[in-house]
C-alpha cells in the first residue's frame, strides 16, 4: 500500500509541474504555437478536471517544495495562474472557471483558507475582465455555487455532528434508565444486551466520515436544510426532560470549544500556519490582484473561536466580499461598464445570496455575527446611499434580509439603518423618486412581517436610549400617503399616485400586523354558538386571553429559535423577557424626557425644572452637569448658554461639567478641543469670560506637574487667544487674517508678565491653522421631526443637492456603524398581545390623518380601498384594546366619508362613498361587541341609508323625512308648506326635471342594491350574537337614532323604530339577566315614544308594545321575579304621560286584552295593569273610566278567584286601584261599586290567609304570621281610610261603613298589634292637618264623618273590648277630648255622648285602674270647657263701634237652656262656628269668641247630664223626678215610698273616689254657673256686645242640672249600705252643700231664677224625705231654718205639697206631735 501512495504521489507531482511549466512557457503564448495551446486547453479541461472529478487526484500529500502546505493547493495555484488578466484566452478562462468549481465541489479534494480564497479571487476576477458574455455568465454563476457549497458544507457538518451527539444522548439516556430499572427490579438477574450491527454500523460510518470525509459524497442544499430544520426541532424538543438539558449543555460545550489562531491570516502576500482537520499542516496562502480585490486584510479578532476549519473558511469568503462591496466608485456618473460598478454590484449579489441561504451557524455564530456588525453593516452604511438604483436596491435587499434573520443581534446597526439612512430619505426632498420608491417598496415588505414591526416598537420607541423608530416611521408614511411631497420631489402625479399607494399599502400592513398580533383578544360575534354570552365589560381587558397566547407562543421570533440550539455558536447574545408593563413605563418615561429636552432647548432652565419635577434628572448639580454632557439631542448653543449664566446654580452646574472632564496628560489645544466639543460658546462675552476661567483652573489642576504656565491666568488668557484665532482664520468675514508674528505678540506678557516660547505659541498658530476647533454644530434629532425642504430652482440644482446630501448620509451612517460594530445592546423579542395598545394609541392620529385625505381628495378605486381596509383595521384594534376615543374618531370618519350624515348633498356620492357605506356595515357586522358609543355613527348612517334607499329606488318625496340637516348631528325641522324638504340635501329635487332625477337615482341606486340591504340586515338579525354589554350598547344608541327620526312633527320616520321592534324580537330569547338591560333602555324609549305628540307615531309605539307584551308574556314568569313587571312598565308612563284620549283609551285597550288572553301567565306583570288602570281611574273620560274598571272588576271577581295566588304581589295594587276609581267624583255609581269591590277583596283575605302566609317575595323580614295583616288586611282597611279622606260626603260615608263593617265581620282573627296598626289610619280622620281648609267643608267634616266615625269606634271597642281596652282606651279618651274641644256643638256632643255610651256599654268590666283613667278624662273634660272667660270677658272701644252694626245678631242664649234642646238651639251653635268675612279686627274674634263659648256651655251641660246618665243609666234621674212630681200632684207621696234606682247605671261598679271625683266637677260647674248668674253687670255687657238673645244670657240650666246630679249621687252613696264606712264624710258633704243651695235660694230675687229651682228643691226635699228617722232628724235640723224661709215665697202647689210632708215628719221625728195626730189631719 505504501508503494502504491509513493506513485501516486510522484504522478500528480509530474502532472503538476508539466502543466506549470508550459503554462508559463512564453513560447507559448505565441500565435505560431496555437496548436500547442489549444494541447494546454485540452490538458487543463482533461487531465486536472477530470482527475479531480474522478477522484485521481486528491492532494492531500504535503508539498515537499514549500512546507506546509499540500500538492492540492499547490494544483490549484497553479490552475488560478492561469489567468493573466483580460488578454488570457477566452476559452483559458472557461477552462479555469471548470477546473476551479471542480476543485471546490469536488468531495474527494479538500482545499481551505487561502485556497479557497484564492479560487473565488480568480473566478471573481474572470467575471470583471473577461469580454465574453457567456465567460461572464459562467463565473457569476460559478461563484454562486461555489459559495453554496462552502457554506452548505460548514451547516451539513454542524448538523451532523449534533446528530452525532443527539444519538449519543439517546444512548446514554437508555443506558441510565435501563440501569434505574433494574436496580427498582431487583429480583431479576440483569441480562447485558449485546451492541446491535445498527449500532456499529452507525459507529462506523460517522468515524469514517469524520476521518475521510473527502470520500462522501457532500449533500445538496436542500438536505442542509431539512437537517438544519432537524436540528432546531431536536434542540426545541430536547427541553422536555432535565437530564436531556444537562447533557446537551456538555454536548454544546464540546461542539462549541474551538482554537484560538496562534497568528493572524494577512492578506495577501503572507500566511499563517493553521492546523487541517486530518492534522496536516498546510501553507495556505491566498493572493488577490491588487487592482480587483482589496490587498489589505483585518485580522480575525483573536478571541473568536472556529470549532471547524469549513467555518474559517466562509468567514474569510464572506469578509473578502464585503470589503469588496465598499470599494469606492470612481468619480463622475457611474458607468455600467466598469469595473469599480460591477465588482460592487456582483459582490453585493453574492452577499445577498448568502444571508438568503444562511443556515443556523452563519445565524447564529459569534464570528459571524461579529463579521456582519463589522464588514457588512459597514459596507451597508455605504451602499444604502448610493445614487446607483441597483446598488441601492441590492443593499435593500440585504438589510431586509438581516432585518429577518439577524435582527436579535443588530439592534444597534437596524436603528442606524432606519434612522440615518431609509427614514432619512423618506423625508429629504431633495432625496429622488426612484430612491424613495426603493425605499418605501422595502418597507412595505417590513410592515408586513408582524414580528418585525412589534420588535421594532418594543426595541427602539419602548428603549430610553433609542430613537422612536416606529413612531417615525409611520409618520414618514403616513405623510407619503397624504402625497405631500409630490410638489418637493418634482414629480409627475403617476408617480405621486403609487408612492401615495405604497405608502397607505404600508400602513395597511402595520395595521394589518397589529390585528394578527392581537388576535386571540378578538371574538367574532358571528362565531358564537349560544346566544348573547357574557363577556367583560368594555373598560376590562381580557389578560386571561393574553396569557393563554402567550403559553402558546414560543418564541416569536422569525428565525431566532436556533440561538437556542448551539449550532456552531458561542455568541452570548440573548434576547430579554418580554415585559409589556415595563416597556410600557420606558415609552412613557421616554416621552417625559424627550419633552424635556424639547424644553430645554427653547429654554433650559424650564427643561431642566421639568425633567426633576418628573423625577427623570435628579436635583444635585452633579446629576445636572452629567446630564448634559451624555444628552446627544440637547442643542448645544443652549447648552452653553446654560453653563455660562451668572446664577448661582447654573455655576455649580458648569463647575461640575468641566470637573467630569479629564484633561490629564492633553496639551493645552487637545484639551480646549475637547472641552469645547459638548457645547457652542455663547455669545456673549462675559459668559466666555467665566467658562474659559474654569477651563483653565481644571487644565491646571489636571496637569501640575507641568512647568509651562507660571499660573492659572496663562492657561485662562492664552485660551481666550485660541478662540480669536480661530474665529480669524476660519472666519470668511475675516478679510485680513492674523499672522503668525501677529499672534505671538498678542500674547506676549501673559505668563505672570513674561512670555510663553515662541516656538509652543508657534506650533499652536499651526495646530489652528491647519484644523480649527470644531465646535458641535446644532442636531436635528427625531424628537419633533422638522421635513428638510429646500427650494430648489430645477432638476439639476435637485440632484446636486441630493448627491450632497446622500455623500453626507453616507459618511454620518458609516461612521455611527462604526461605531457600534463592536456595542452589544439586548434585544427583546416581543411576544406579548399587550404592546399593540401603546403602539396604536401611538401611530393612531396620523393613521388617521392618512385615510381621511386619502378619502377626500382622491378618486383613485385603489387608495379608496387601502384607506378603507385601514380604518376597518384600525377600529378592530381599537375595539379589541378598548380604546374608545380612537375608535369612535374612525368610525366618525368612516360614517362622515359615507355622505349620509355631511352636509354635502347626496348627489355628490361616488363609487368610494357606496364602498365607505359597505364598510361601515362590515364593521357593525364584525366587530359589534366592541363599538359602544360608535354603534351612534354607525346606527346613524344605517337611517341616512334607508332613505337614499327610498330616494334610489324611486320613492315619492312625501315618504321622506321632514327634517334636513342644518348641521352635523343636528337637525333642523321645516313647516309644511307648498315643498317637502328631504334631508341628505335633496330638496332640489323637488319640482326637478325628469332627466336630473334619473341621474340622482342612478348615483344612489347602488344603496339600494340587494347586497346592501341584505347587510343591513343582518346588523339586526345578528344582534342576537353580540354579548351582553354590546346588545346595550346596540339598543341604546339604536334608540337615540329613533329619537332623531321622530323629532320631525310633520314627516318623522319610524325605521329605527321598526327595527327596535324587530331586535326586541330577535333578542326576547336571552337570559333574563340580560333581557332586563336590554328591556330598560327599550322601555324607556317607548316611554318617549308613546308620549310623541304625534299620534300616528305614538300608536305605532303602544301597537308594538302591545304585541312585544303579548310575546313575552306568553313566556310566562317563575314567581319572584319581576321581569314582567320591567317590561310592562311603559304602558304605565304613556299613560301617565299622554294627555291624548286616543292613545290613553288604545292603551287601556292593550292592557284589557293581555288580561283577557294571558292572565295565566301574568305574574309580576299585575302591577303594572293595576297602576295603568290606577291612572286611568282619575281619568274625566267615561269611555277609559267605564272599560279601565270593567277589567278591574273582572280581575277582582273572576281571575282572583282563580289566579288569587299568582296575584297576591299585586293585591295591594288591586285595592290601590279601585280605591282610586272610588275617589272619582265624576263617576258616584262607580264610586259607590268599586267600595263595594274592596269589601269583595275583604272576603279574599278571609278565605284564603294561608296562601298570603307562603307568599314571601319583598317580605322575607315580616314575620309569616303577619303576611296575612300585610298583604291582605292592611291595604283593604288603609285605602279605605284614604277614601274617607279623599271622597265627598255620600262615597266617604259609604267607605266608612264598610270599613267599619269589615272591623267588625272580622275583627275577631285580628292580632293586638294589628288593631294597633289599624286604628292609627283610623284616627287620621280626626287628624287636623288633614281636615279640609275651607270652613264650611271642615264644618261639614266635623258634623258628618267624624261623628259617624267616632259612634264607629266606640261601637268597635265595645265589640272587642278584650284585646283592645289594653291599647286603646287612652286613645279613645284622647280622641273624644279632641272632638269636644272642637269649635262644632255637633261633634262636642257627640263625644260626650260617645264617651256616655262607651262607659254604660263596658263600665261594668272596668276596673278600678280604668276608672281612674275615665273619670280623669271627665274631669279633663269639665276643666277643659269650663267658659271662665264669661266671667272676665270686658268690653273694648273698638267693640263698642261695631255694636251698631252687627245689634242685628240675635243670639238666643237662653234657649240652650230649655229642658229640649230643639231645632233653635242648634241653629245657635251653628251660628257661632259661622265664618263670615265680614268680620274684622276684634269684633270678629269676639264673635268666634261668643260661638266657642255657647260650645262650652253646652259642653258643659251636656257632661252633667252624661254624668247623671252613666251613674243611674239614661232618663232614670228624670222618670224619678216624673214620679215623684205626679205624687205630689196628687198629693199621694208617702214616706216609704222607694224607687230601686240604685240598682240601675254604673253606680254600683264605681268606687267613692271615682264618684268623689265626678261630685267635685259637677260642684265646680255649678260654681261657675252660680257665680255666673249672680254677676248681673257682666251678662248686662255681654248681652251689649253680642252675646244676648231675648233677655240677658244665664246659666239656669247648668246650674240646676249639675246640682241635681251632684244631690241625686250623695244621697244614693249616703244610702248606700256598702259605703256605711264613708257616711259620715258623705253626710258632711251633703249636708253642706244642701245648706249652701237652701241659702242661695233665699237670696234669689228673680222670680224665673226661683222657678228654675223648683226641680232641686223637691229633689232635695224628696231624698230627705227617704231617710230614715235618725238621718232624717239630723238633715231636717240643718234645713229647717230654710225651710221656714222658703215657705215665705209663691211657690208651685206640688213644692208646697212635699214642704208640708216635711214639716209634718218634722214634728214626728222630733216628737212635736203624735203619730195619731198626723193620721188625723191627712185625713180629710
Amino acid at each position: 500500500m505504501k508503494s502504491e501512495d509513493d506513485k501516486g504521489k510522484t504522478k500528480t507531482m509530474f502532472l503538476s509541474r508539466a502543466l506549470e511549466k508550459i503554462l508559463f512557457d512564453k513560447e507559448v503564448k505565441r500565435s505560431q504555437h496555437a496548436q500547442l495551446r489549444k494541447a494546454c486547453l485540452i490538458a487543463l479541461g482533461c487531465l486536472p478536471c477530470k482527475l479531480i472529478a474522478y477522484g485521481y487526484i486528491t492532494g492531500n500529500a504535503p508539498d515537499s517544495g514549500t512546507p506546509g502546505k499540500r500538492l492540492i493547493d499547490r494544483i490549484v495555484e497553479t490552475i488560478c495562474n492561469c489567468f493573466l488578466g483580460p488578454q488570457t484566452d477566452e476559452d483559458v478562462q472557461l477552462q479555469i472557471i471548470k477546473v476551479l468549481l471542480t476543485a471546490v465541489t469536488s468531495p474527494h479534494i479538500e482545499i481551505h483558507e487561502g485556497t479557497i480564497l484564492l479560487t473565488v479571487r480568480t473566478c471573481y476576477n474572470i467575471y470583471l475582465a473577461s469580454k465574453n458574455l457567456i465567460n461572464q455568465t459562467t463565473a457569476k454563476a460559478s461563484l454562486t455555487q461555489m459559495l453554496n457549497v462552502i457554506f452548505t458544507k460548514m451547516e451539513t457538518k454542524a448538523v451532523l455532528e449534533v446528530k452525532q451527539l443527539e444519538k449519543e444522548r439517546k444512548k446514554n439516556l437508555a443506558a441510565a434508565l435501563s440501569t434505574s430499572s433494574s436496580k427498582e427490579i431487583g429480583d431479576l438477574p440483569s441480562v447485558k444486551q449485546p451492541r446491535s450491527a445498527e449500532d456499529y454500523n452507525e459507529g462506523k460510518v460517522k468515524n469514517d466520515f469524520v476521518e475521510n470525509s473527502t470520500r462522501k459524497e457532500s449533500p445538496d442544499l436542500e438536505a442542509c436544510k431539512e437537517d438544519a430544520q432537524y436540528i432546531e426541532e431536536t434542540s426545541r424538543n430536547a427541553g422536555a426532560e432535565w437530564m436531556v438539558i444537562k447533557e446537551r449543555e456538555s454536548i454544546v460545550s464540546e461542539v462549541l470549544t474551538l482554537e484560538a489562531w496562534k497568528d493572524d491570516m494577512v492578506l495577501p502576500t503572507e500566511g499563517t500556519e493553521s492546523a487541517h482537520a486530518n492534522g496536516i499542516a498546510v501553507n495556505r496562502i491566498s493572493v488577490f490582484s491588487t487592482d480587483i480585490m482589496d490587498p489589505e486584510a483585518s485580522p480575525c479578532p483573536p478571541a473568536a473561536r472556529f470549532s471547524h476549519i469549513l467555518q474559517k473558511d466562509a468567514f474569510l469568503v464572506f469578509r473578502s466580499l464585503c470589503k469588496l462591496s465598499m470599494k469606492p466608485l470612481a468619480d463622475g456618473p457611474p458607468d455600467p461598464k466598469s469595473h469599480e460598478l460591477r465588482s460592487k454590484i456582483v459582490s453585493l449579489q453574492l452577499l445577498l445570496s448568502i444571508l438568503q441561504s444562511a443556515g443556523p451557524v452563519f445565524r447564529t455564530h459569534e464570528m459571524f455575527i461579529n463579521g456582519v456588525k463589522q464588514y457588512l453593516c459597514v459596507a451597508l452604511s455605504k451602499n444604502g446611499v448610493s445614487s446607483v438604483p441597483y446598488v441601492f436596491e441590492l443593499s435593500l435587499a440585504i438589510f431586509l434580509t438581516l432585518l429577518s434573520n439577524f435582527k436579535i443581534h443588530l439592534k444597534m446597526q437596524i436603528e442606524v439603518f432606519f434612522r440615518e439612512i431609509f427614514l432619512t430619505i423618506l423625508e429629504t426632498s431633495s432625496s429622488s423618486f426612484e430612491q424613495k420608491w426603493m425605499v418605501i417598496q422595502a418597507l412595505t415588505r417590513i410592515c408586513a412581517d408582524a414580528q418585525c414591526v412589534v420588535d421594532i416598537y418594543v426595541n427602539y420607541d419602548c428603549d430610553l436610549n433609542a430613537a422612536n423608530i416606529f413612531e417615525r416611521l409611520v409618520n414618514d408614511l403616513s405623510k407619503i400617503a397624504q402625497g405631500r411631497s409630490g410638489q418637493e420631489l418634482g414629480i409627475s402625479s403617476i408617480q405621486e399616485l403609487s408612492l401615495r399607494k405604497k405608502g397607505l399599502e404600508c400602513l395597511v400592513s402595520i395595521l394589518k400586523c397589529m390585528v394578527e398580533w392581537s388576535k386571540d383578544l378578538y371574538v367574532n360575534p358571528n362565531l358564537e354558538a349560544s346566544l348573547g354570552q357574557e363577556k367583560v365589560s368594555e373598560q376590562d381587558v381580557n389578560y386571561g386571553k393574553v396569557l393563554d397566547s402567550l403559553i402558546r407562543r414560543d418564541s416569536v421570533n422569525s428565525m431566532d429559535s436556533t440561538v437556542s440550539s448551539g449550532i456552531g455558536s458561542t455568541s452570548t447574545q440573548a434576547s430579554l423577557a418580554d415585559d409589556p408593563e415595563q416597556c410600557e413605563v420606558i415609552k412613557q418615561q421616554k416621552e417625559v424626557i424627550e419633552r424635556g429636552i424639547e424644553l430645554f432647548n427653547k429654554k433650559p432652565k424650564r427643561g431642566v425644572q421639568y425633567l426633576q419635577e418628573q423625577g427623570m434628572l435628579g436635583d444635585t448639580t452633579e446629576d445636572v452637569a452629567l446630564f448634559l454632557q451624555q444628552e446627544e439631542r440637547l442643542d448645544t448653543t443652549q447648552v452653553g448658554e446654560f453653563l455660562g449664566e451668572n446664577s448661582k446654580f447654573n455655576r455649580e452646574i458648569m463647575y461640575s461639567y468641566v470637573d467630569r472632564l479629564d484633561f490629564c496628560g492633553k496639551d493645552f489645544v487637545s484639551a480646549l478641543r475637547i472641552f469645547l466639543e459638548g457645547f457652542r460658546l455663547p455669545g456673549e462675552a462675559q459668559k466666555i469670560d467665566r467658562l474659559m476661567e474654569k477651563f483653565a483652573a481644571r487644565y491646571l489642576d489636571c496637569n501640575q506637574g507641568q512647568t509651562l504656565f507660571a499660573s492659572a491666568d496663562t492657561a485662562y488668557v492664552l485660551a481666550y487667544s485660541i478662540i480669536m484665532l480661530t474665529t480669524d482664520l476660519h472666519s470668511s468675514q475675516v478679510k485680513n487674517k492674523m499672522s503668525k508674528e501677529q499672534y505671538i505678540k498678542m500674547n506676549r506678557g501673559i505668563n505672570d508678565s513674561k512670555d510663553l516660547p515662541e516656538e509652543y505659541l508657534s506650533s499652536v498658530y499651526d495646530e489652528i491653522a491647519g484644523k480649527k476647533i470644531a465646535m458641535k454644530e446644532t442636531k436635528e434629532y427625531s424628537i419633533t421631526q422638522k421635513s428638510n425642504k429646500h427650494n430648489v430652482a430645477n432638476e439639476k440644482q435637485r440632484r446636486l443637492l441630493c448627491n450632497l446630501e446622500m455623500e453626507q448620509m453616507a459618511k454620518t451612517a458609516k461612521a455611527l456603524m462604526e461605531a457600534v460594530s463592536h456595542a452589544q445592546a439586548p434585544f427583546t423579542s416581543a411576544t406579548h398581545q399587550e404592546h399593540v395598545r401603546p403602539m396604536f394609541k401611538l401611530a393612531w392620529t396620523p393613521l388617521l390623518a392618512a385615510f381621511s385625505v386619502g378619502l377626500q381628495d382622491c378618486d383613485d378605486q385603489d387608495v379608496a380601498a387601502l384607506c378603507l381596509e385601514g380604518i376597518r383595521c384600525a377600529i378592530r384594534i381599537a375595539c379589541i384594546f378598548c380604546m374608545q376615543l380612537e375608535r369612535d374618531a374612525y368610525v366618525q370618519a368612516l360614517a362622515r366619508f359615507t355622505l349620509l350624515t355631511a352636509r354635502s348633498s347626496i348627489t355628490e356620492m361616488k363609487q368610494k362613498n357606496i364602498d365607505t357605506i359597505k364598510t361601515l356595515i362590515t364593521v357593525a357586522h364584525t366587530d359589534g361587541n366592541y363599538l359602544g358609543n360608535s354603534w351612534h355613527e354607525i346606527l346613524k348612517c344605517i337611517s341616512q341609508l334607508e332613505l337614499a334607499q327610498l330616494i334610489g329606488t324611486g320613492v315619492k318625496t312625501r315618504y321622506a323625512s321632514g327634517a334636513i340637516r342644518e348641521e352635523e348631528g343636528s337637525i333642523r325641522v321645516f313647516p309644511p308648506s307648498g315643498e317637502e324638504f328631504i334631508p341628505l340635501n335633496l330638496g332640489i329635487l323637488v319640482g326637478g326635471t325628469d332627466r336630473r332625477m334619473a341621474s340622482i337615482l342612478e348615483s344612489v341606486g347602488e344603496t339600494s342594491s340587494q347586497s346592501v340591504v341584505v347587510a343591513v340586515d343582518r346588523i339586526f338579525t345578528g344582534s342576537t350574537r353580540l354579548d351582553g354589554n354590546a346588545i346595550v350598547d346596540f339598543v341604546h344608541w339604536l334608540c337615540v337614532v329613533s329619537m332623531d327620526e321622530l323629532e320631525s312633527l310633520h314627516h318623522p320616520r319610524m325605521f329605527s323604530l321598526q327595527k327596535i321592534v324587530e331586535i326586541s324580537y330577535y333578542n326576547m330569547n336571552r337570559i333574563r339577566l340580560q333581557w332586563s338591560r336590554i328591556w330598560q333602555v327599550i322601555g324607556d324609549h317607548f316611554n318617549k315614544v308613546g308620549c310623541n305628540p304625534n299620534e300616528d307615531v305614538a300608536i305605532f309605539a303602544v301597537d308594538s308594545l302591545r304585541q312585544l307584551s303579548m310575546k313575552f308574556l306568553e313566556k310566562g314568569e317563575l314567581a319572584n321575579f319581576r321581569f314582567q313587571k320591567d317590561f310592562l312598565r311603559p304602558f304605565e308612563h304613556i299613560l301617565k304621560k299622554n294627555r291624548s284620549p286616543t292613545i290613553r283609551d288604545m292603551v287601556i285597550h292593550c292592557i284589557a286584552q293581555m288580561v283577557n288572553s294571558q292572565a295565566g301567565n301574568i305574574r309580576s306583570g299585575w302591577k303594572n295593569i293595576f297602576s295603568v288602570f290606577h291612572h286611568a281611574a282619575s281619568d274625566y273620560d267615561e269611555s277609559i273610566v267605564k272599560l279601565a274598571f270593567q277589567t278591574t272588576g273582572h280581575i277582582v271577581v273572576s281571575i282572583f278567584q282563580k289566579h288569587f295566588s299568582a296575584a297576591i304581589d299585586s293585591f295591594q295594587d288591586a285595592v290601590k286601584c279601585l280605591s282610586e276609581f272610588a275617589c272619582n267624583a265624576g263617576f258616584p255609581d262607580t264610586s259607590m261599586e268599586a267600595i263595594r269591590l274592596i269589601k269583595h277583596c275583604a272576603k279574599y283575605v278571609s278565605e284564603r290567609p294561608q296562601s298570603l302566609k307562603e307568599y314571601t317575595s319583598d317580605d322575607m323580614n315580616v314575620a309569616p304570621g303577619d303576611r296575612v295583616w300585610v298583604r291582605g288586611w292592611f291595604p283593604i282597611l288603609f285605602e279605605l281610610s284614604c277614601i274617607i279622606n279623599r271622597c265627598k260626603l255620600d262615597v266617604r260615608t259609604r267607605g266608612l261603613t264598610v270599613m267599619f263593617e269589615i272591623m267588625k265581620s272580622y275583627g275577631l282573627t285580628f292580632k293586638k298589634h294589628w288593631w294597633q296598626d289599624l286604628f292609627r289610619i283610623v284616627f287620621r280622620i280626626f287628624d287636623n292637618m288633614k281636615l279640609p281648609e275651607h270652613q264650611t267643608e271642615r264644618t261639614e267634616w266635623m258634623m258628618t264623618t267624624c261623628n259617624h266615625a267616632l259612634y264607629a269606634i266606640c261601637d268597635v271597642f265595645t265589640q272587642f273590648y278584650e284585646p283592645l281596652n289594653e291599647f286603646l282606651l287612652a286613645d279613645i279618651f284622647a280622641q273624644i277630648q279632641w272632638c269636644v274641644k272642637q269649635d262644632n256643638e255637633q261633634l262636642a256632643r257627640s263625644g260626650i255622648n260617645c264617651l256616655e255610651n262607651l262607659i254604660i256599654h263596658n263600665g261594668n268590666k272596668f276596673c278600678p285602674l280604668v276608672w281612674d283613667q275615665t273619670c280623669s278624662c271627665m274631669l279633663e273634660i269639665f276643666k277643659t270647657t269650663i267658659p271662665y272667660t264669661l266671667l272676665t270677658w270686658r268690653l273694648t272701644c273698638q267693640d263698642d263701634d261695631v255694636l251698631e252694626k252687627y245689634s242685628d245678631v240675635e243670639i238666643d242664649c237662653q234657649s240652650i237652656y230649655s229642658t229640649e234642646r230643639n231645632p233653635s238651639e242648634r241653629g245657635l251653635s251653628q251660628l257661632s262656628n259661622h265664618s263670615d268675612e265680614t268680620w274684622k279686627g276684634k269684633s270678629f274674634a269676639n264673635y268666634k269668641l261668643f260661638g266657642s263659648l255657647l260650645i262650652k256651655c253646652v259642653v258643659q251641660l251636656e257632661l252633667i247630664q252624661s254624668i247623671d246618665n252613666i251613674v243611674f243609666y239614661p232618663a232614670t234621674s228624670k222618670e224619678y223626678d216624673d214620679e215623684h212630681m205626679a205624687a205630689a200632684q196628687k198629693d199621694i207621696f208617702e214616706a216609704d215610698v222607694n224607687f230601686d234606682t240604685e240598682n240601675q247605671g254604673m253606680y254600683k261598679y264605681m268606687f267613692s273616689k271615682h264618684l268623689f271625683k265626678l261630685l267635685d266637677c259637677l260642684l265646680e260647674s255649678h260654681s261657675f254657673a252660680k257665680a255666673f248668674n249672680s254677676n248681673n253687670e257682666q251678662r248686662t255687657a255681654l248681652w251689649r256686645a253680642g252675646f244676648k238673645g231675648k233677655s240677658k244670657p244665664n246659666l239656669l240650666k247648668q246650674e240646676t242640672s249639675s246640682l241635681a246630679c251632684c244631690l241625686r249621687v250623695l244621697f244614693s252613696m249616703y244610702l248606700d249600705e256598702n259605703l256605711k264606712d264613708s257616711w259620715n264624710d258623705i253626710q258632711s258633704r251633703l249636708i253642706n252643700v244642701c245648706r249652701e243651695a237652701l241659702s242661695y235660694f233665699i237670696s234669689l230675687t228673680s222670680e224665673s231664677h226661683r222657678e228654675a229651682w223648683t226641680n232641686i228643691l223637691m229633689l232635695l226635699l224628696t231624698k230627705s224625705l227617704k231617710l230614715n228617722d235618725s238621718k232624717f232628724k239630723i238633715h231636717a235640723s240643718n234645713y229647717y231654718p230654710y225651710m221656714c224661709e222658703i215657705m215665705q215665697f209663691d211657690l208651685i202647689p206640688e213644692l208646697r205639697a212635699i214642704l208640708r210632708k216635711f214639716f209634718l215628719r218634722v214634728g214626728l221625728v222630733f216628737q212635736i206631735y203624735a203619730a195619731e195626730n198626723q193620721r188625723k189631719v191627712a185625713e180629710p
